[in-house]
């Protein structure tokens, strides 16, 4: 996906199936000129869990999106020290600010299992911006709903009880606007959602039990279902 011919990912790009252009839901809003080029122009890759989709500092090449899988969005600093935003799970696409912008990414992408990526070139993306109404809309909703998120997740930082912290993280990934895939149940583990959250594997099982036992989620095989996203967003109370 990166103009980088060393980059994995790059390596194992590919032309979309059918079933991954149909997986890719705004296509559909489009007008049938501007859906026609947006689908030519995607690419997709297959990333294995630890790749970096996209890195802190370099150049916008594409506005992406999850086919399948799960990603980890996050920053650093030179000592070290890191923060995660947020999960990208299938159906969201993310980066719309820095693609407007055409400026340097400004966090990390990483896969936190095998992955299915898709990419819009930039210059695409903003072909459609100037060429499609029902475009604009979306990215305009992207927008408004990445706002509200990344305030929650910001106050979402500063809690130290682990059940408000893991509901608050778990509510952000059933966002009908931004992932509007996931439906209501989430193929994650629980090593993956201490990843997103920033607790040990420990205490998100604590907090998951908890969070079972008020009735907000239902545990299952390879992930959960949620039960009462109201809720989860009120800290699981």
């Amino acid at each position: 996906m990166a103009h980088n011919p060393s980059h994995p990912l790059y390596q194992r790009q590919r032309s979309p199936t059918g079933a991954e252009l149909d997986a890719i839901a705004w296509l559909s809003l489009l007008e049938p000129r501007a859906s026609e080029k947006a689908a030519a122009a995607i690419l997709v890759g297959d990333a294995q869990p630890g790749d970096m989709v996209c890195r802190l500092g370099r150049p916008v090449t594409f506005w992406f999106g999850v086919v399948s899988g799960l990603l980890k969005m996050s920053s650093g600093d030179p000592r070290g020290h890191a923060m995660t935003f947020t999960g990208i799970p299938p159906g969201a696409w993310f980066g719309e600010g820095t693609v407007l912008k055409r400026e340097p990414y400004r966090y990390h992408i990483e896969a936190l299992r095998a992955s299915v990526v898709a990419g819009l070139p930039v210059d695409t993306f903003h072909w459609l911006l100037d060429h499609s109404i029902a475009f604009n809309r979306f990215v305009m909703n992207q927008l408004n709903e990445r706002l509200a998120q990344f305030i929650a997740a910001r106050e979402n930082d500063r809690l130290d009880n682990p059940e408000q912290r893991v509901a608050h993280s778990l509510a952000a990934l059933f966002n009908p606007v931004l992932y509007p895939s996931v439906g209501s149940v989430l193929r994650i583990t629980q090593q993956e959602l201490a990843y997103l959250v920033g607790l040990s594997r420990q205490r998100v099982n604590e907090a998951l039990a908890r969070l079972q036992a008020n009735g907000c989620v239902a545990l299952e095989y390879g992930g959960l279902r949620v039960l009462d996203l109201d809720a989860l967003r009120r800290g699981g109370v």
